[in-house]
């Protein structure tokens, strides 16, 4: 019998007010319900089950926002509610030459997600967690994200998706991150301030600075995201350089996030690396041509998994 995956996002669950109306989002968020869709819709019976790991106000968006999760098909077990703090929201501004910029509230109920009982309970059981910088920032949130991935089995899938936002990020987050992740992803925009914050060369080009996170660091997979220049993925063995999957842009919002489901996806299957980079490009760039972070996998869509495997 086929054994049921079960992973775990945990962070910022929030509303991105875009020009055109709100939408939800929050990497972790958008990584859950990416994910989740790739595992409930793609196979019969579903391959996993998705839960999130946050927190909303006691609010309409709150409620709002665990509806439409559920919806995408992610578990909102641990979608906690914070009858003293809003939900998160975000101001986004989209410029179509740098990408979204963002203004995020402070002091929000995904501020402070507090461990539970029932969370330390789901930790041994899973097989995948993503975990960031951002919700790192206040000191509740972080106890809780750190406590749950260092209680996760040994051979347990660490993705640590950095999604730096100053001024919400500390060297000490990177470096615990590094030291706790299995696979490490980050944007072209974040390599200098993770060489920085590694004490890497500042001269060095981000293979180099790949191989000094390997060599570091009990990291397997370094992923770098390049937008429309593909990505670059590096283990201690092999380097992957895709040149990127061609996409009309509606937004770049959750494009990465989806980048990072689908590299978890596959790695999960345990995929050479050239099928990593293919899957990830691949969804990535159908993110990008979808509107917000988290769009429905509709059966057309399903064609780029189905070819990535290939």
């Amino acid at each position: 019998m086929r054994k049921l995956l079960r992973v775990a996002a945990i962070g910022e669950l929030l509303w991105d007010l875009l020009p055109d109306g709100p939408q939800l989002g929050g990497a972790p968020a958008n990584f859950a319900a990416i994910l989740a869709q790739m595992l409930t819709h793609e196979a019969d019976p579903p391959a996993g089950e998705v839960f999130l790991v946050s927190c909303v106000g006691d609010d309409p968006l709150g409620i709002q926002a665990r509806n439409q999760l559920t919806a995408h098909g992610v578990r909102p077990d641990f979608i906690m509610i914070d009858p003293s703090r809003p939900t998160g929201t975000v101001q986004v501004r989209l410029d179509p030459e740098v990408g979204p910029s963002y203004r995020i509230c402070h002091h929000v109920a995904w501020d402070a997600v507090p461990e539970t009982p029932q969370l330390t309970a789901l930790a041994p059981t899973l097989d995948a967690i993503c975990f960031g910088t951002l919700a790192q920032r206040s000191s509740m949130t972080r106890t809780t994200v750190r406590s749950l991935v260092a209680s996760t089995r040994a051979d347990c899938l660490r993705v640590f998706d950095v999604n730096l936002r100053p001024p919400d990020w500390t060297t000490e987050a990177i470096v615990w991150g590094c030291r706790h992740a299995t696979i490490f992803k980050m944007n072209h925009q974040e390599v200098e301030p993770i060489a920085n914050a590694i004490g890497a060369g500042d001269k060095d080009t981000p293979l180099q600075i790949a191989h000094s996170l390997l060599q570091q660091f009990p990291i397997e997979i370094v992923a770098i995201t390049r937008g429309s220049q593909g990505s670059l993925l590096v283990t201690r063995d092999a380097v992957n350089e895709h040149p990127g999957t061609p996409a009309r842009v509606v937004d770049s919002i959750g494009a990465g996030d989806c980048f990072t489901a689908a590299l978890t996806y596959f790695s999960l299957q345990h995929r050479p690396l050239s099928t990593l980079a293919e899957a990830a490009n691949r969804w990535g760039a159908w993110a990008a041509s979808q509107r917000g972070g988290m769009p429905l996998v509709d059966a057309a869509s399903r064609i780029y998994l189905e070819t990535a495997r290939s």
